[in-house]
């Protein structure tokens, strides 16, 4: 047997280049004018037994090939808006072949919370909710109103666990939690509906959806940064705007024995957790590649 060579193959062989991924797409931003809440970008999940957005199954690691070059784009959050505005849908996250969709923005006055990753809810004065994708995210809540002031419940956004007021009226569907990284933490969650002077205020999602603001009272909160949560909605008072979306964060776990190039204009960082690597990007577009 050559010297260095062992009954398995050589010594200074590297084990096949498996990637398990948590790719999470930017939050949706809320709406002014008794609006609705930002729905979580989409969530997609392959590591271990953890399981996607949605009620979706853990889905299969990429197996891809050593010093080939991969995208990898972290999504923006989504802008809140004031006045009559709607919210704006938050951006993709990408790796490779995996895209996460932006969650959906929250909806104003009359109209619906729009689709996406998770839905944004709908406002109080009306309109649809907005659905998510399948295996990625929950919809968005519905608002209700009597016409006053002091009365209204806008929609809470989706979160990856759960649809938007489904712990209660204008609050934000929750996250769900990874230990991609090592230590177990929350991400996704749903922002919480704009609600009237009489109402209690609405929390966002836990994962770190933004609350929804108060009428005349307290001013909303928006989803946290690199969580993909929805930002809380917004009253029509000046100063109360629907709040922005978190952006989004795609982390990338792979054998040790390789080392990650990061081309381009990516905020990265990589940690080793046992016989793993860990890669978390929390920003930017740009190709990687493993070698």
């Amino acid at each position: 047997m050559p010297l260095g060579a062992t009954r398995f193959g050589f010594s200074g062989s590297k084990p096949d280049l498996v990637v398990s991924y948590l790719a999470i797409a930017g939050g949706g931003g809320g709406a002014g004018n008794a609006g609705g809440a930002g729905g979580a970008g989409g969530y997609r999940n392959s590591y271990a037994s953890e399981t996607s957005g949605g009620g979706g199954s853990t889905e299969t690691p990429l197996t891809l090939t050593s010093s080939t070059n991969y995208t990898v784009t972290v999504g923006a959050g989504g802008n809140g808006n004031g006045g009559n505005g709607n919210g704006n849908k938050g951006s993709d996250s990408v790796f490779s072949t995996i895209t996460s969709e932006g969650g959906g923005l929250g909806g104003t006055f009359i109209n619906g919370g729009g689709s996406g990753g998770s839905g944004g809810g709908g406002s109080a004065a009306g309109g649809g909710t907005g659905s998510g994708t399948t295996n990625q995210g929950f919809s968005g809540g519905s608002g209700t109103s009597d016409g006053s002031p002091s009365n209204f419940q806008a929609g809470g956004g989706g979160g990856a666990a759960e649809s938007g007021n489904a712990d209660g009226q204008s609050q934000g569907g929750d996250g769900l939690s990874s230990s991609i990284t090592g230590s177990a933490v929350t991400r996704a969650g749903g922002g919480g509906g704009a609600v009237g002077s009489g109402k209690t205020i609405a929390v966002g999602g836990d994962g770190g959806g933004g609350r929804g603001a108060k009428r005349s009272n307290s001013v909303g909160v928006a989803g946290t940064v690199n969580t993909g949560s929805g930002g809380g909605g917004g009253d029509d008072n000046s100063g109360y705007d629907g709040q922005s979306g978190g952006s989004g964060v795609v982390i990338l776990r792979y054998p040790s024995a390789y080392t990650i190039t990061v081309a381009g204009g990516h905020t990265a960082s990589t940690t080793t957790v046992g016989t793993e690597k860990v890669t978390t990007f929390t920003g930017g577009t740009g190709n990687v590649s493993f070698a």
